[in-house]
């Protein structure tokens, strides 16, 4: 049995990918380092029992991803982490939108336009507040309350013109300053110098975002989301709190482990979609609708490991509670090469 676990395109192997090193190697399974730009790289995969590349939402990767994955999936047949079923939607809220209504699943209702006019005409009769999401982008960044007309017209004139770079949406209801840290501004600014100095990319989002508008309904009066996160048949759980004063809680940090404030419909809806759509493994960010009906914003088949990792268990499909701590990667692993007994190594973090 092998498998190989590809490096991102900057030539690093981050810790995330580390952790399915370390459970290959309690469990004496045979893997390989592998790299985008080896001029024999297809050759290295083929013949393999797991091909694993955990791509991010930088464009970078999806450049990689959508070039390579199909290519080693389909034509070649070698079994992926994550596979097509899994990603091909994935850091895209347009993909998801019309895969979740196309199946009747409770994603919280959205509009998409692809021309200026029908976007204009559409806003003139849409109730505020309103939600403007670009279609990809991680921990809120993309991601603003629209309480106008007047701020919905500029925002559509602005998506079908010079476009939106990720992580700069106009005005200043953005995170960027919900989330402001002069230590990490510094430090990026200083990166971006040096990088720009040894005349390197000194940015992971250069698309810019353009000619379409999305939209989402504004579900107030919730205080947190319930993050489901589904490996197989498992699903794991908690809370994240809003930001203060705000309604946006990825990426905010506030995180509640106890278990007997999850509300169980969450996890039984995280589950049927899964198991419906054929999901490898899957988060699902819930809200409340207005009538109190389970709905969820978006969904990721990436996610920070440690968070998994510090619930405290999970449900199965019958939702019986399993006790315990456990790396996501432990599951990956056992569900895609179908090793039942594979064990978990000591990886206190």
């Amino acid at each position: 049995m092998r498998v190989g676990i590809l490096f991102d395109p900057y030539d690093r192997f981050c810790k995330t990918l580390e952790k399915y090193e370390r459970v290959l190697d309690f469990n004496g399974i045979t893997h390989e380092r592998l790299y985008p730009s080896q001029v024999d790289l297809l050759n290295r995969i083929r013949g393999l029992d797991l091909f694993i590349y955990r791509w991010v939402h930088i464009d970078d990767h999806h450049q990689i991803a959508e070039c390579i994955l199909p290519v080693v999936e389909e034509m070649m047949g070698v079994h992926c982490y994550p596979d097509r079923k899994t990603s091909w939607h994935y850091d895209d809220k347009i993909r998801q939108h019309y895969l979740m209504e196309s199946h009747g699943f409770p994603m919280i209702k959205s509009w998409v336009f692809w021309d200026r006019g029908s976007a204009l005409e559409w806003i003139e009769e849409a109730e505020f507040p309103l939600v403007f999401k670009l279609r990809g982008g991680a921990g809120s960044t993309n991601v603003m309350l629209v309480k106008s007309r007047q701020h919905a017209r500029r925002l559509i004139k602005k998506m079908f013109s010079d476009g939106i770079h990720s992580g700069f949406l106009p005005g200043t209801g953005n995170v960027r300053w919900k989330d402001f840290s002069l230590y990490k501004t510094v430090h990026r600014w200083g990166g971006n110098i040096l990088r720009r100095m040894r005349r390197e990319d000194a940015s992971s989002f250069w698309q810019r975002h353009k000619n379409y508008a999305l939209f989402q309904r504004f579900v107030p009066n919730n205080a947190f989301d319930t993050r489901i996160t589904v490996i197989g048949g498992r699903a794991f759980a908690f809370r994240r709190w809003n930001r203060d004063q705000d309604f946006r809680s990825s990426g905010s940090g506030r995180i509640d482990y106890d278990m007997s404030k999850i509300d169980p419909i969450f996890v039984r809806t995280a589950l049927e979609v899964s198991a419906v759509l054929g999901f490898q493994s899957m988060a699902y960010d819930f809200l409340y609708d207005t009538d109190g009906s389970p709905v969820f914003c978006e969904v990721s088949y990436t996610y920070v490991d440690e968070a998994v990792w510090r619930c405290p268990g999970y449900w199965d499909r019958d939702l019986r509670w399993h006790e315990g701590h456990y790396w996501p990667h432990y599951f990956h692993l056992m569900d895609a090469l179908k090793l039942p007994n594979l064990k978990q190594p000591d990886m206190v973090p």
